[in-house]
């Protein structure tokens, strides 16, 4: 159903666990998996009780579950009064690159614990993590897990050299409460903390993640809310998201997938870049390559000269910050960060490799003295990759 906004606020449709008789799981493709990740949650904190029910507030769905009942997600449910949620797991984790993420105005060059867990309240029909975000959904989906603590979390990341703690792999809107118990240990150890996400967020989740991340990341995927409602959401939250994250004073990067003859016409890219620069032609707008995968195996693969007409219709609208991404080496500067003011190259890259870093410390041009946008490095020492940078396995 909608509101009178317009924006859809779903009841939940399908059956959930079934009644407190014990019965296995129902609604779900794995029943068995569903039994497994049902025994690693704990009472979440993004609810309240509303008619004798409960509204789950962590994503843009806003999911009014009865006793018994799962979210669009599969993976928050109500059990005994309460909203039980995701937490003691992870189904993917690695070290990887901060530009893979991608953040290309966060400490370039340096690498991001990343965490992931199962699950994710859209069905994107191209979706590339399909393994561990539809693992609920898809019988085909199978992503073992592996139980961790917080702390031992962090305690890889340290291990491993990263400057940066993300939550990312499945959509983790829907396992923040997972996310934060994570980032509070990393930001009590000095890590910057992120986000990667579709976008479908709430301000009650925002207030919730606010005080432990500094950067976030939203995918825009499309500017058509028909489209949007076919990958199950809508175009209005997360247009919204990306209002909010950004008057709330958290570094935003976006990024769209460049889909050939499903959201590659001019005059859909042109209308998300005018979008970007409403907010701010600050924000970084990376448009990337498609490749058939999972369920959307009909359009072709994305070109670079499909890449860069992306890019040069971001920087025509007047977008300060426009990248090319997928197809390192083939997009020529529109891997780089240049000064706006004076056109400076300040951030050379190759893909995952930093060439060249030559951002003050105070976050400056060193040319013009122009003040650049983003989380930069405070030390002098220059900024260099050595060799291919690639995502490294880590040990919990």
């Amino acid at each position: 159903m909608a509101d009178e906004s317009g924006m859809t606020m779903n009841k939940p449709e399908e059956p959930g666990l079934g009644e407190s008789d014990g019965r296995r799981p129902v609604g779900v493709a794995d029943a068995s998996l569903a039994s497994l990740l049902d025994r690693h949650t704990v009472r979440g904190t993004l609810w309240r009780r509303e008619d004798g029910k409960i509204r789950c507030v962590a994503c843009g769905h806003r999911c009014l579950l009865g006793p018994g009942r799962r979210g669009i997600c599969k993976v928050r449910f109500h059990q005994d009064g309460e909203l039980k949620v995701p937490f003691g797991y992870v189904a993917g984790v690695a070290s990887d690159p901060i530009e893979k993420k991608p953040f290309f105005h966060v400490l370039p060059g340096t690498d991001a614990l990343t965490f992931g867990m199962l699950g994710c309240d859209f069905h994107c029909a191209y979706c590339q993590n399909w393994i561990t975000s539809q693992a609920l959904r898809d019988p085909v989906a199978q992503a073992p897990i592996r139980t961790v603590t917080p702390e031992r979390l962090v305690e890889a990341a340290e291990r491993s050299g990263a400057r940066v703690v993300v939550s990312s792999y499945n959509e983790p809107l829907i396992t923040a409460e997972w996310a934060v118990a994570v980032f509070q240990q990393a930001v009590g150890r000095g890590l910057i903390c992120g986000f990667v996400s579709n976008g479908n967020a709430t301000p009650e989740a925002l207030d919730f993640l606010q005080p432990w991340i500094r950067c976030y990341k939203v995918d825009l995927k499309t500017f058509d809310d028909r489209k949007y409602r076919s990958l199950g959401g809508t175009l209005a939250h997360v247009l919204d998201t990306i209002r909010q994250v950004h008057a709330r004073g958290l570094w935003l990067e976006v990024v769209t997938l460049v889909v050939p003859g499903w959201n590659d016409s001019e005059s859909e890219l042109r209308d998300i870049a005018r979008f970007l620069v409403s907010v701010s032609p600050d924000i970084p707008w990376h448009v990337t390559a498609f490749h058939p995968d999972y369920r959307m195996t009909e359009p072709r693969a994305t070109t670079a000269e499909d890449l860069i007409r992306a890019a040069e219709i971001g920087a025509a609208e007047g977008l300060r910050f426009v990248y090319a991404g997928n197809l390192p080496g083939q997009v020529g500067p529109w891997e780089d960060t240049r000064c706006p003011a004076c056109g400076r190259t300040v951030v050379e890259r190759v893909g995952y490799v930093v060439r060249r870093y030559e951002v003050t410390p105070e976050g400056r041009c060193p040319q013009c003295g122009a003040s650049l946008p983003g989380i930069w490095h405070r030390e002098a020492e220059p900024v260099v990759s050595s060799g291919w940078r690639v995502p490294r396995a880590v040990r919990l």
